[in-house]
């Protein structure tokens, strides 16, 4: 998979013009969820799947006309695993789980899932399957199968791959894999590992960072500037996954300072990119309620030790560690209810192209004027249905090269 354009893989920055990105078009995860699981499979409400994967194909078709090469993680999930039987090894352990299932249900999936075709374990590991489904008789000695009922997952969906920029981020040209915080995610983590180790593409790149304990998720990483790395700590990353982070990518020497930024821990801000993302090199598109309350510790290597400064105000920690005078702040409403709603249906979740051109839900349009009075060039996106999960479009898209 080569492309005419393809410059190398890295991410130095959130604006750099972008190159190559993995998206994930909505799949039958989606029609997994009921009223009974949609709040433990952390959906708000039950997409229109069809419209939905409408509105994300309008996405990846806008990429494209912009020359973004986009990758798709179920075709590439399944090149994968037809290039690797360790592939198929390795998704198939992290989803047939034994303590749940049982030795004897979990040895029999196991070796089924290992005759079936690329595409169809794809399927399998990314929607999930229900004790109906198995493809083994309810004769044999489960007492685990005897005792569940029919619609119950034998492997859990994954709804929430949508958002790509979660389980993985680029620094440098490093790739790091993340730990989801949620039950309902920590799976993504292993499809994301098993691309990136096993996929003819990726041969070769080394990892940045890998996070086994503390949990860190790639919506609260922002790449400021070349060396600058914005965490947010709140609901999903802890500080212990923002230290771990900043420790490793000063090893690595990836970066020379990082702004550990608290967040609330509530669902409306559950990352650092659903308050503040960059729209140009010196400026933010952030949501007014937190613009002069939010802070941060600003953490550097000094002759071989960490040192953690702060906490201090975001904005001023983050202009300084960038070596710019002030950081240009583009806030998202006049009123404090429309600038609510629409950081609520991700106003401030941005994805930028280049310097100064984004990607943003065509619903925030109070936001998406604001941004374009400041000079931004937005390209609007429809999100009534992809956006139930509640991600914008930054969030679902994992820049693999920017300029």
């Amino acid at each position: 998979m080569t492309s005419e354009h393809d410059t190398g893989l890295g991410v130095d920055s959130e604006v750099g013009r972008l190159r190559t990105v993995l998206l994930h078009r909505p799949g039958d995860e989606l029609k997994r969820l009921t009223p009974r699981n949609n709040d433990q499979l952390l959906f708000d409400g039950l997409p229109w799947v069809g419209r939905a994967q409408e509105e994300h194909d309008a996405f990846a078709d806008l990429l494209r006309s912009r020359d973004v090469e986009v990758l798709l993680l179920a075709d590439v999930l399944t090149e994968a695993l037809t290039d690797s039987g360790a592939a198929r090894i390795q998704g198939i352990a992290a989803a047939v789980d034994p303590r749940r299932l049982g030795h004897a249900l979990a040895q029999e999936l196991s070796a089924h899932l290992r005759t079936v075709d690329p595409a169809t374990l794809t399927t399998v590991l990314t929607s999930g399957m229900t004790f109906d489904e198995l493809p083994i008789g309810p004769g044999g000695p489960s007492l685990v199968r005897r005792m569940h009922h029919g619609g119950d997952f034998v492997i859990e969906p994954l709804p929430n791959l949508l958002f790509t920029r979660d389980s993985s981020f680029w620094i440098g040209n490093r790739v790091a894999i993340t730990s989801l915080a949620l039950p309902a995610r920590v799976r993504e983590a292993s499809l994301t590992d098993l691309i990136y180790a096993h996929h003819p593409r990726f041969r070769g790149v080394r990892r940045a960072y890998e996070s086994h304990t503390a949990p860190i998720e790639g919506g609260d990483v922002l790449l400021l500037a070349p060396g600058v790395v914005a965490v947010g700590v709140g609901e999903r990353t802890t500080p212990a996954g923002a230290e771990a982070l900043a420790r490793s990518v000063f090893d690595d020497g990836l970066a020379h300072t990082v702004l550990a930024v608290p967040i609330e821990q509530r669902r409306a801000s559950m990352h650092l990119d659903t308050v503040c993302t960059m729209v140009d090199v010196d400026a933010v598109v952030m949501y007014p309620a937190i613009a002069h309350t939010l802070t941060a510790f600003t953490l550097r290597r000094v002759d071989g030790h960490v040192t953690i400064r702060g906490a201090e105000p975001f904005l001023d920690a983050a202009a300084a560690a960038m070596g710019i005078e002030k950081l240009r702040v583009i806030d998202t409403g006049l009123d404090h209810v429309t600038a609510e709603r629409e950081q609520w249906d991700d106003g401030n979740n941005t994805l930028a192209l280049a310097p100064g051109v984004v990607v943003a839900y065509e619903r925030n349009v109070e936001t998406n004027a604001r941004l374009e009075d400041s000079g931004i060039e937005v390209l609007r996106i429809a999100g009534s249905e992809l956006g139930s999960g509640r991600g914008g479009p930054r969030c679902m898209s994992c820049p693999i090269a920017r300029d």
